[in-house]
């Protein structure tokens, strides 16, 4: 066992003891990768990873110094259950954090570039070009934007962008790790919550979120779809209006007609999903309906609906082969707002999350609840923006007053 993993467990901290496990983990995978096991570079990403669906044998421990540096906890230790914070005597919110990670939609070209100082941050960008056998930070360093936007591209590159903003934060706020009380992500992000409360492992987490962006990608590209984020105000007929553009969608012979609030945001935004025709059907007559305004997002489809269903599959089967642990910290899911039970929990909500709405708005309120005297704990956005902080505020704006962008 190495000596600085015995001192990390010893401080009584498991989130600190996890990233030391992770970063060794990581060092160790950079210092033996052999370039002869990169495969047929023909092959077909899809037909390798919605085939396969995710055995991840390459990721399973081979001797003992491997199993330490890969397995959540040291066996004979004890795991912290999700909710044991509430059980114990309470914390000063004021000493407590909260971390959010972006979702798809918040890359750009350059984003990771001030990351690269922090020498973990590196090391989780090459092991992740490894992994995905191709250059990621120079993808999101230099783009083509066109390319980075495509989803099979985008996903990826946001979980990894996000993970290593964790290592900033780590050197620069090392508190704000050790006393996180909770954490969510929107979308895509929410996997990336999971990889950082310890429920996924980053190399498996990061082959997952490979195979649901591919799946989503060839999702997109069978069925044309697209994304708004609408603006409304009382008077608004925003249901009326999907009605009429999904009748509109229909009409046009769409082959899959779609048209539904895909994200509830705050109480004046939604994120419309629809097929082509319908969201171009809104983007012309939205003002019919009173609706305030409407702005296409940078995706290749029409996310958290019907267009995705055939991406649900592949994705299932890849998690339930995945190895997942209880998180160490409380991990709050989009699809309801609640906080996931356990591992099981996971493996049934998870995949329902492609098709199914975000309902980003009731988790903040789930997550920020409390008694109109109770201070709010900090809270740190992760990743690439500062979308999810311009969200908080208008959810919530004693709790954005203490919110901070660890920006890429």
């Amino acid at each position: 066992m190495p000596q600085f993993l015995r001192s990390a467990l010893t401080k009584g901290s498991q989130l600190e003891a996890r990233f030391c496990r992770r970063n060794f983990h990581i060092r160790s995978q950079l210092s033996c990768k052999d370039d002869s096991k990169k495969g047929n570079e023909t092959e077909s990403p899809l037909k390798r990873l919605l085939d396969d669906s995710a055995s991840f044998e390459d990721t399973k421990p081979s001797n003992p110094q491997q199993r330490w540096t890969t397995m959540p906890y040291p066996q004979g230790t004890n795991t912290r259950r999700q909710g044991d914070s509430f059980h114990k005597a309470k914390k000063d919110p004021k000493d407590c954090s909260i971390i959010l990670f972006p979702g798809q939609g918040s890359q750009y070209v350059g984003m990771a570039k001030d990351l690269q100082k922090f020498p973990m941050a590196r090391d989780l960008f090459e092991l992740a070009s490894y992994i995905l056998k191709y250059d990621l930070l120079k993808l999101c360093l230099e783009g083509p934007k066109k390319e980075l936007d495509q989803t099979r591209y985008s996903q990826p590159a946001i979980l990894v962008t996000s993970l290593a903003a964790i290592e900033r934060l780590k050197e620069e706020r090392p508190n704000a790790i050790k006393n996180c009380v909770a954490t969510a992500g929107f979308s895509l992000g929410e996997i990336t919550a999971l990889i950082f409360a310890g429920a996924l492992g980053f190399e498996k987490g990061l082959q997952l979120v490979q195979i649901r962006a591919e799946a989503m990608q060839l999702a997109s590209e069978t069925h044309q779809g697209g994304m708004l984020t609408v603006f409304y105000g009382p008077d608004s007929k925003l249901s009326f209006a999907c009605k009429q553009a999904k009748q509109w969608a229909v009409d046009k012979g769409d082959n899959v007609p779609e048209c539904k609030i895909s994200t509830y945001l705050s109480p004046n935004c939604k994120v419309v999903a629809g097929s082509e025709s319908a969201i171009e059907y809104l983007e012309a007559n939205y003002q019919e309906y009173r609706l305030r305004k409407v702005h296409r997002l940078p995706v290749s489809g029409g996310f958290h609906s019907e267009l995705m269903a055939s991406a649900v599959e592949p994705f299932r089967r890849a998690l339930n082969k995945a190895e997942l642990q209880e998180p160490i910290v409380s991990v709050y899911s989009n699809l309801d707002g609640k906080r996931y039970r356990n591992v099981e929990h996971i493996k049934k909500q998870l995949p329902k999350q492609i098709t199914r709405p975000v309902k980003w708005e009731q988790l903040l309120h789930v997550v920020y609840e409390r008694n109109p005297d109770e201070d709010f704990p900090n809270t740190f956005e992760c990743g690439p923006g500062q979308s999810l902080k311009a969200i908080l505020k208008q959810v919530n704006l004693k709790a954005w007053t203490k919110c901070y962008s660890i920006e890429a």
